[in-house]
């Protein structure tokens, strides 16, 4: 398959309807935002120096995205760390190294980025250790939404 494109950058208001069409490939049937709270999230998001939506493009098409917080730091040098999460890439855009691709961009800049997955499937944490992740830390979470079932 040739390799596409792909242009990455940070969201802005102009993107939030595809992202959130992209976010259905990575929880299906989850519930949308209205349009006027995802644009109050976004904006938040810009007041974080060096966090934000990342989004990819190939062909005009959103095909991912990742969400970085940058948190300051006190040790390692004052090098900030980052916490990604919601990695989606579209389902017909897969295999093609986008996601691997936003991930790195994502998380230049910060000494470590850490996330969590709650999939157990061989597929993902493949994909998650392709792209420079390793399972190396014990991880512990307090919910007040249920947890996916398709893991």
């Amino acid at each position: 398959m040739e390799e596409r494109a792909l242009q990455i950058r940070h969201a802005c208001r102009d993107d939030l309807r595809a992202l959130l069409d992209l976010y259905q490939h990575l929880n299906p049937g989850d519930e949308r935002p209205r349009l006027d709270l995802a644009a109050q999230a976004l904006d938040r998001f810009m007041t974080y120096p060096g966090s934000g939506i990342f989004v990819g493009e190939a062909d005009a098409v959103m095909v991912c995205s990742c969400t970085l917080i940058v948190v300051p730091n006190l040790t390692r040098g004052g090098r900030p760390f980052g916490l990604i999460e919601n990695v989606v890439t579209h389902r017909d855009f897969r295999r093609r190294g986008f996601g691997a691709r936003i991930l790195e961009a994502a998380s230049a800049g910060c000494y470590k980025v850490m996330l969590m997955t709650g999939s157990t499937s061989p597929e993902t944490l493949s994909f998650y250790a392709g792209a420079g992740f390793e399972q190396s830390k014990t991880g512990f979470q307090k919910r007040r939404i249920a947890v996916r079932t398709d893991a």
